[in-house]
């Protein structure tokens, strides 16, 4: 069975440009539905029928998994057994009359610029090499807006100082070129010049990587995310997690009078409706009020894209010299 789901994986990598995170989301499905099927005495996926698939679904709402979570479950496993009856391994496909659960779409949330700001002093209390560490990566996550798994899967030679820029590898391999500056830029020189050095001795191996943890090897996403969660605790913002940080990001932005379209490319947003849910965002100055507003207009059924750019927000320092790319 493991054969068949390393031989779609590879599939949907190569053929359908899916990102590693979603490869590693669509393998944990898989794994987790290989489990279930043989403990209900599943041997094969030839043998699995209609009925094994709705006592999936049904052991997964019974252990209360969220709706998000279910739906990129379904959608794993359909395009699965999509993939085995296509290539003519299964007869019949067993999802084929199982449909996807819909999910409510919530608003994304922006901080405003003064609880940025609160956030990325926080760092500054202290001047050891992790200190210096975090301080720059909040400041390049604000200024840019790169996803958490880009961020931490910088390398030395994805950062110019000297020009002010960033490579960024994004989902589908789409490479980005983003404009560092101002405060962002300083943070980033001190921890390359006294920080990183500090973290990369506790390894003996030398690693390329950007940001360290306090081993000397590649910080990754949780080690961030459990950084960030501690910071977040102290401004009594417990939901606060790095995608606030991509989303208030591009509110700000727009609220500063950046084109949709410039924010789309920065984002690494493959469609601008995408993209356009963040012109409601820039218009409110709290973000609460926002997704209420939000979702009312998508229960009325109104466009949310039909907001123009505002000013709410007033002009960040962390944009002032980012507009021109």
């Amino acid at each position: 069975m493991q054969d068949s789901v390393e031989q779609f994986l590879a599939y949907m990598t190569s053929e359908r440009g899916l990102a590693t995170n979603t490869t590693a989301a669509y393998r944990t499905d898989l794994d987790q539905l290989g489990v279930f099927l043989r403990e209900r005495g599943v041997g094969s996926w030839v043998e699995t029928s209609n009925d094994d698939m709705l006592a999936f679904m049904l052991y997964l709402r019974e252990r209360r998994y969220a709706n998000s979570t279910v739906a990129r479950r379904t959608a794993a496993i359909k395009a699965f057994f999509n993939y085995l009856h296509r290539e003519k391994k299964i007869e019949t496909d067993p999802t084929e009359q199982i449909d996807s659960p819909k999910v409510d779409r919530f608003p994304p949330r922006a901080i405003s610029p003064h609880l940025v700001d609160e956030l990325l002093e926080l760092p500054l209390r202290s001047s050891s090499p992790e200190g210096l560490r975090d301080k720059a990566m909040l400041e390049l996550l604000y200024a840019t807006g790169v996803r958490v798994s880009e961020l931490v899967a910088l390398n030395l030679l994805d950062v110019s100082l000297e020009d002010g820029t960033v490579h960024c590898q994004g989902k589908g391999e789409r490479r980005r070129l983003l404009p560092i500056n101002g405060t962002a830029g300083t943070s980033l020189e001190e921890y390359l010049d006294i920080g990183r050095s500090q973290l990369a001795r506790s390894s003996a191996q030398k690693t390329d990587a950007l940001f360290l943890n306090h081993r000397g090897k590649r910080l990754t996403r949780q080690g961030f995310w459990l950084i960030l969660k501690g910071y977040a605790e102290e401004l009594g913002q417990d939901d606060l997690t790095p995608h606030t940080l991509r989303h208030s990001f591009a509110a700000h932005k727009l609220s500063n009078g950046a084109d949709l379209r410039e924010v789309q490319e920065l984002l690494g947003h493959a469609s601008l409706s995408t993209t356009q849910i963040y012109t409601l965002l820039s218009n409110v100055p709290d973000s609460e009020a926002a997704r209420k507003q939000l979702t009312q207009q998508s229960s009325n059924g109104a466009d949310p894209s039909s907001g123009t750019n505002g000013t709410t927000n007033g002009n960040h320092p962390h944009f002032a010299a980012t507009e021109e790319k």
